[in-house]
């Protein structure tokens, strides 16, 4: 019974009415770092005890929240520097933590070694305890490259075809296992028989016997070591959960399923200390638990982890007999929702035992056995699924720590009134989400709007028409951004803003034009229009692999050094002669005569053509095809855009020269510049005026997320979405195209899902700038969905006029043109009434003819004797131009060019 005076000293105290002189007063007396925090971002700052979840949606001062808590810890005395784990999800967000942290508290954010990312700290706590684990301190930690090269070596080892299975494919496999904490013998048998018939994971064994033999590590490895450490070895578990007597997450939302494993095992209050045979057999005998349990568990029932502290329950024994469940041993993770799963993933029964979970802790133990961690993030920004982020581990917070305080930050400090309220109602539709509204105290601002477009072309002029527009009103390029669905969308904005000469540049990957796949493309096609290209040769020579490595290149450029000539007819020289062995010396010529054909062909097969045959000729688009990486589909898609951006040119030649143009195009430093981005890319940014083109079923949504993940990926696909709408400030603008480009097909679309998932009060339907009326009845008519030769349009841009002046010239349209004669409406393979530009004369080197190089006379005779480097001494047998035919005293008869012996 409890004492009456007692009662007394518990009963609520009186508190300062709100906005009154005490309350008034003790908020000026607190420390200077609290203040201009709402009530809702100070209660997140404040609750220091036991685990809090805020739910800080865009905009809503999420890292204020997050680098003021920790100074707030420092300065109340409640940890020191070291004391604090502080885990997110980029280099980029820790130092702006630091940054702000150094502001508020000056050299003290010094002392804080374990503020980083997951991998980095993950890594150091692994150099520590290298040995534990099979390693040594010194480990080096492969990148990608490294990585693929281990993995062809296994696959060469266990005689599989690394064609037919990449080991690019393999090494997404074990990154997705390791991403999941698995480890070799935890994979299901059904995912591992699907790489190399059946021995993906005999393939996933060896590659990490061999890293350890190696002494080195992945990128993965650096958490999945450190669970099995934490696992294996709970003395070490408990050395840390000792050290962090606070943990601050960043990004929860994106947190996957080994870094959610990583976290629940630093979150737990620190066990007993347990002799090392008891533990042993109490994991082995009773499933987890010890001898030190203060009563009797009901058959078939978890203890809950957070129990751990006052019941002397083993947590390292929860985690070891937890793993076969059906997240681990069956390959099935749990969502959210599902009726009598429990909580699997971790051992956490979802229906403990009644006041098991919120009762104090014993007051002789020390500490509570609630931890003290605080996430923060937002369910409906998880946008990263595609690469392991598991929305669930933010949906269950609650679940993983029973009493957890949720505190939803909902005044956006970032967007006017109707871009939330749009945003807010879209993410609505979401269930899989633990709710918020986004609210503001700015104005409405002005609604968003939404544009359909003819084609995606039209889309590009609309859209470049309007940015000129609030070029003129003042507004800085830099404030505006265009974000796409899918990278190849970028290619029509770039060749448009290269038109209007507005800088532009890409965030979070390279230009169109810059891309790996399309340079080497382009690389092919300036061979055939230029074979003197020496730059483009060298970079397709051997892409896809042939067999000419650097060394046949280094003997193509000293060849071509001596004589003057350009790589191609170097090596149309030396496939001639043995300087190479047979199997290159055949790759080399049918390259080269690839190259031949493909001329002949460009004066009769339209460019476009030519392009598609060149690629798949090259066995260019069948690499991309076998690579099994996330980005291949992507890369194969690029192609296709390229091919189809080439429509827009009279010929090979004109495209080729634009692209030039293009490339040459860079932003001086400090030029004010559009952003160009994914919506991917874009977390995290913000702009004034946002463009969001693309909005039309199979786009976005993506088909391809839908096939793959059915409801989950649409719930994903909408918080992306919901993503582009709140990078807005103050106008967010969406477009649709009823035509488009898809897989190489034009296609008729159907506007987005998304569009009707939008409040009519907040949107307004607005006309496209980029022409008149869809289909070219009284528009600008320029589509090649029809021939109209007229236009009979106010349109009236500088670049408007200028491709009018050309027409009544007479003048075939460039890329540059914006005229429906920029489009060839005769039919694929007929003769145009337009003569075709006429053929560059050839090319010279230096005053001397490129051609002359196979018919030029060696100045070596019958009977000279000669060395080569690599068949020694011998004789002059017969001379053919600048081909030797040499009696070689030890290697016997070879041919071989001039250039490369010299007299004896």
């Amino acid at each position: 019974m409890t004492e009456p005076r007692k009662s007394a000293l518990e009963a609520p105290l009186h508190q300062p009415a709100a906005g009154g002189i005490a309350a008034r007063a003790r908020a000026a007396a607190g420390p200077q770092y609290l203040q201009g925090l709402n009530p809702e971002q100070r209660e997140a700052v404040e609750t220091l005890d036991g685990p809090v979840l805020v739910l800080a949606g865009a905009g809503t001062g999420k890292t204020r929240v997050l680098t003021t808590r920790i100074a707030h810890i420092l300065s109340q005395g409640r940890a020191r520097p070291q004391e604090i784990l502080s885990v997110t999800f980029t280099n980029k967000a820790a130092r702006e933590m630091k940054l702000r942290l150094g502001t508020m508290l000056g050299q003290a954010v010094e002392g804080m070694p374990w503020l980083g990312t997951f991998h980095s700290i993950g890594g150091r706590i692994l150099r520590v305890h290298a040995e534990l684990v099979g390693l040594k301190s010194n480990f080096t930690v492969l990148d990608v490259d490294d990585q693929i090269r281990l993995l062809k070596q296994l696959l060469q080892a266990e005689n599989i075809d690394d064609k037919r299975w990449p080991a690019r494919m393999l090494a997404g496999l074990i990154d997705g296992w390791k991403n999941r904490g698995l480890t070799p013998s935890q994979v299901p048998s059904g995912e591992a028989s699907v790489f190399g018939n059946g021995k993906g994971g005999k393939l996933y064994t060896t590659y990490q016997e061999r890293l350890k033999t190696l002494n080195a590590a992945d990128f993965g490895d650096l958490l999945l070591e450190n669970i099995r450490l934490f696992r294996e070895h709970p003395d070490v578990l408990r050395q840390y959960q000792h050290r962090f007597k606070f943990i601050l997450v960043d990004e929860y939302q994106d947190t996957n399923v080994a870094q959610y494993l990583w976290l629940r095992l630093l979150s737990q209050a620190p066990s007993p200390v347990i002799p090392e045979a008891a533990k042993r057999l109490s994991g082995i005998h009773n499933h987890g638990r010890s001898d030190m349990d203060s009563g009797p568990t009901p058959s078939g029932v978890s203890r809950n982890d957070d129990q751990s502290e006052s019941e002397g329950y083993d947590l390292a024994d929860t985690f070891e007999n937890s793993f076969p469940s059906p997240l681990v041993g069956e390959g099935a993770e749990p969502r959210s929702g599902e009726a009598g799963e429990g909580w699997t993933r971790t051992g956490v029964d979802n229906n403990p035992s009644p006041g098991s979970l919120h009762s104090p802790p014993s007051p002789t133990r020390g500490e509570g056995f609630l931890k003290n961690i605080c996430c923060v993030g937002d369910d409906d920004q998880s946008i990263y699924g595609w690469r392991g982020a598991e929305v669930d581990n933010i949906l269950r917070f609650d679940h993983d720590f029973p009493g957890a305080k949720v505190i939803r930050l909902e005044r956006n400090y970032r967007s006017t009134g109707h871009i939330l309220a749009a945003a807010s109602h879209l993410i609505a539709h979401n269930e899989g989400r633990l709710g918020k509204t986004l609210r503001t105290e700015d104005v409405d601002g002005e609604k968003v709007t939404v544009t359909g477009a003819w084609d995606s072309e039209e889309e590009a002029r609309g859209i470049g028409e309007e940015i000129e527009q609030l070029q003129r009103q003042g507004n800085n390029l830099n404030e505006i951004a265009i974000l796409v669905r899918a990278s190849f969308q970028m290619r029509e904005f770039e060749d448009r803003f290269v038109t209007l000469g507005l800088p532009y540049r890409v965030i979070g990957g390279p230009r169109f034009y810059e891309r790996a796949e399309i340079r080497d493309a382009l690389a092919y096609l300036r061979v055939i229009n230029s074979p003197a290209d020496d730059l483009a040769f060298e970079r397709i020579v051997n892409v896809p692999k042939r067999g000419l490595g650097d060394a046949t290149v280094q003997m193509l450029h000293d060849h071509g050094r001596k004589r003057r000539i350009p790589l191609s007819e170097a090596a149309r020289a030396v496939v001639e002669t043995d300087e190479l062995k047979p199997k290159a010396r055949g790759s080399l010529r049918g390259l080269m005569e690839n190259f031949d054909r493909w001329r002949v062909q460009m004066e009769t097969v339209p460019h476009t053509e030519l392009a598609e045959i060149v690629l798949d000729e090259s066995g260019y688009t069948e690499m991309w095809q076998k690579d099994r990486s996330a980005d291949a589909a992507g890369r194969l898609e690029n192609l296709k855009e390229l091919v189809r951006s080439m429509e827009d040119f009279e010929n090979l030649q004109g495209f080729l020269e634009h692209i030039s143009l293009v490339m040459d195009r860079d932003s001086g430093p400090g030029e004010e510049a559009v952003s160009l981005m994914t919506l991917h890319s874009a977390k995290g940014l913000e702009f004034n005026n946002v463009f969001l083109p693309g909005w039309e079923e199979g786009l976005f949504p993506s088909q391809r997320t839908l096939d793959d993940q059915g409801r989950a990926g649409l719930e994903e696909e909408r918080r992306l979405a919901h993503v582009g709408l709140t990078r807005a400030r103050l106008r967010a603008k969406l477009y649709f195209a009823t035509n488009r480009r898809i897989h190489g097909t034009w296609t008729t679309t159907i506007p987005s899902r998304f569009l009707d998932e939008l409040p009519a009060h907040n949107v307004e339907v607005t006309e496209s700038k980029g022409g008149g009326n869809w289909g070219g009845a009284g528009g600008y008519g320029g589509s090649r969905f029809d021939n109209m030769e007229s236009f009979g349009s106010s349109y009236s841009t500088p670049g408007w006029q200028r491709a009018q002046q050309r027409r009544a010239q007479g003048g075939r349209g460039s890329g540059f043109d914006e005229t429906g004669a920029a489009y060839d409406a005769s039919p694929r393979g007929s003769t145009s009434s337009t003569p075709r530009s006429p053929r560059r004369a050839p090319m010279t080197i230096e005053g001397e003819l490129i051609a002359k190089s196979t018919g030029t006379q060696s100045d070596f005779s019958l009977g000279d004797r000669v060395f080569h480097q690599k068949f020694g001494y011998g004789a002059v047998a017969k001379v053919d131009g600048n081909k030797l035919t040499i009696d070689f005293d030890k290697a016997g008869e070879k041919k071989v060019v001039d250039s490369f012996v010299e007299r004896a």
